[in-house]
């Protein structure tokens, strides 16, 4: 040990006088990074620098959490994550909620620095620019700045400004609030600019695209023309936003709002436009309910055609294993073992309509005893109800339920010679994993892959996030063409929509079909992240996101002289009694003010920059 000692220090010594003379010894690269100027010199390096920038995409909305729980889609299952924070308006600067890392303060800040390094550097590029890659990378520098800031302003309406890499030693970096009208001019600039730059680009699934620009700007302009982004409206509409002394940082103050309008409906018109985009929009009738299910599960998985219908997509692969991958696991039954972490509420499923386009209505006696039959073809592809077929169980579960059906109701079985109440497997009483049980009697089946080897907890899913589709950029075509009072073309579109789905015509014009087009697109849209900013922008939240969230009590009763020992879903053997409530109140009980209508900016980033102003109601 000593003989080994005294050979490595004679070698540390000798090494030293080697180098001793040479000022190059204390002045070595690290190994595990990269120098600023040798990415900016390197076009693979440079490469890589702008592909992290999409990273601040996270899972898209595929989260534990999900926007769609802050909404009257679904109601968040598990305690403590401060999502009834936002439900019950309780947001505060110290404690606004929960923030996913999508539209989180910091983590969009970072971003649009990144981009900001990306677009000075590759104003000056130091690389041979070979087959255009300088602009391709610029366009989707300003691309994804673009989309960062958007994720800012409707979240937190007018924010700071910044089109460059702050440097140390700046005398300031205490920016002030811009207007709403100047965010969305920057923004859809950028939009415009990136536009440009990919025209004509082939990139690989997932990267930015000429149509990714477009259909972004077509979102941004269609949000400028809303209702709460127009000063009037808005005051006249709220309290908190009529008490505001700077409503230029959250709409516009100025200018024509039919001309809004219009600048919306022409950006989504150029996203209409493009080609190699849509699935089965050519119909002049609507298909069978079986063939409307079938197309509308093929857009959530973005399989058999479906998967032309995504412009921009967050994308997952098992071997890369990301929370992404795990939406059965976070979303499906507690009786597959899973987490039934954000359910469909009641308030939801009633706004599916029947296969004839009239409405869903409980006081109807032939909707109350079958709430389930005849429904939007949309519903069975998006929702799991008490009876629905769904995958096998796992093993262990398998005996239980031969027939493979959702039961979140408490059903009679016979037992020696009498009766017994049985809990389904998938409700809170249930046998399997009942502290995962759902609180409304639904799940979510949207974005849930039904291949039966994607069962539980073990296993993982490839189905992208959309971030923005093709169809969305039709929706926002149409309710543009609804403000401008141009009903027959919104109706053209609108029933493209509807026919791919299964589902009939639309005829109403004026405010009719504002409130069917409102309808169509919360059923299309499902959990995707657009509910929540369309119940606020359209400011119908305190009588939709504020509502109570309802939830359905089903009882099985065995029919006289049924013997039923092992349960499944048998009209012929049982009543089936469907009785809506309010949810616990102790578990969440929904309340809307107006100030919700904005998050705060957190109380940290108040401190930091004096010159920041809070949103109204904190």
């Amino acid at each position: 040990m000593n003989k080994f000692r005294n050979i490595l220090l004679s070698a540390v010594a000798a090494s030293f006088v080697v180098t001793g003379c040479n000022d190059d010894f204390v002045d070595t690269k690290p190994l595990d990074q990269v120098s600023e100027s040798a990415v900016w010199t390197d076009a693979a390096l440079a490469e890589a620098f702008v592909t992290e920038i999409y990273a601040g995409l996270g899972m898209g909305g595929f989260n534990e959490q999900m926007l769609a729980s802050l909404t009257d889609e679904t109601a968040f299952t598990h305690p403590g994550r401060d999502i009834t924070t936002i439900t019950e308006s309780r947001s505060n600067p110290a404690s606004p909620g929960w923030i996913n890392g999508t539209l989180s303060w910091v983590n969009m800040y970072q971003r649009i620095r990144a981009a900001n390094i990306a677009i000075k550097n590759l104003s000056a590029p130091q690389f041979v620019n070979t087959n255009g890659t300088v602009e391709r990378l610029m366009g989707e520098a300003k691309l994804m700045r673009a989309y960062y800031y958007h994720q800012l302003v409707r979240y937190f309406g007018g924010v700071p400004i910044i089109d460059r890499p702050y440097d140390l030693g700046e005398a300031d970096y205490l920016a002030p609030r811009n207007t709403m009208e100047q965010c969305i001019t920057f923004i859809v600039k950028d939009c415009d600019d990136a536009a440009t730059l990919l025209n004509g680009k082939t990139l690989a699934s997932g990267r930015g695209s000429k149509a990714a620009a477009l259909a972004l700007k077509a979102r941004v302009l269609l949000y400028a023309a809303s209702d709460m982004y127009d000063a009037t409206t808005a005051k006249a509409k709220s309290t908190e936003m009529a008490a505001f002394s700077k409503p230029e940082l959250l709409t516009y103050v100025s200018g024509s709002r039919a001309e809004r309008w219009q600048k919306a409906k022409d950006a989504a018109k150029a996203v209409l436009d493009l080609p190699g985009y849509g699935y089965e929009l050519g119909l002049s009738a609507p298909v069978s309910a079986a063939q409307g299910s079938t197309n509308y599960n093929n857009l959530a998985m973005s399989r058999n055609g479906g998967e032309k219908d995504l412009i921009l997509a967050r994308y997952f692969i098992n071997a890369k294993q990301e929370d992404g991958g795990r939406q059965g696991l976070f979303n499906g039954p507690n009786g597959y073992h899973n987490w039934a972490g954000n359910t469909p509420i009641q308030n939801f499923v009633d706004d599916y309509e029947m296969m004839d386009g009239t409405k869903f209505d409980w006081s109807k006696p032939a909707h109350a005893s079958s709430p389930y039959t005849n429904r939007d073809p949309r519903f069975y592809a998006s929702v799991l109800y008490d009876g629905a077929p769904w995958k096998p169980r796992t093993a262990d579960v398998a005996a239980k339920d031969p027939a493979n059906q959702i039961q979140t109701g408490q059903y009679e079985l016979t037992s020696g010679s009498g009766k017994v109440n049985y809990f389904g497997l998938d409700t809170r009483k249930s046998t399997v994993e009942d502290w995962n049980g759902s609180y409304t009697g639904y799940y979510m089946r949207k974005f849930i892959d039904p291949n039966p080897g994607i069962v539980d907890q073990n296993t993982w899913q490839q189905v992208p996030w959309p971030t923005l589709r093709y169809t969305e950029a039709i929706l926002n075509y149409v309710e543009a063409c609804i403000e401008l009072g141009q009903d027959a073309e919104a109706r053209t579109w609108l029933n493209k929509i509807r026919f791919r789905s299964g589902m009939p015509a639309i005829t109403e014009s004026g405010d009719a079909l504002r409130q069917r087009y409102r309808n169509e697109r919360r059923i299309e849209l499902a959990f995707e992240e657009h509910r929540y900013h369309d119940a606020r922008r359209w400011m119908i939240a305190k009588t939709t996101l504020g509502r109570k969230a309802n939830i359905i009590s089903i009882v099985g009763t065995l029919k006289p002289g049924k013997t039923v020992t092992l349960y499944k879903y048998d009209t012929d053997s049982y009543d089936y009694n469907y009785k809506v409530v309010d949810m616990d109140p102790g578990k969440e009980n929904r309340t809307w003010l107006d100030k919700q209508y904005y998050l705060p900016i957190h109380r940290d980033e108040m401190n930091r920059n004096k010159n920041l102003v809070q949103n109204p109601g904190y």
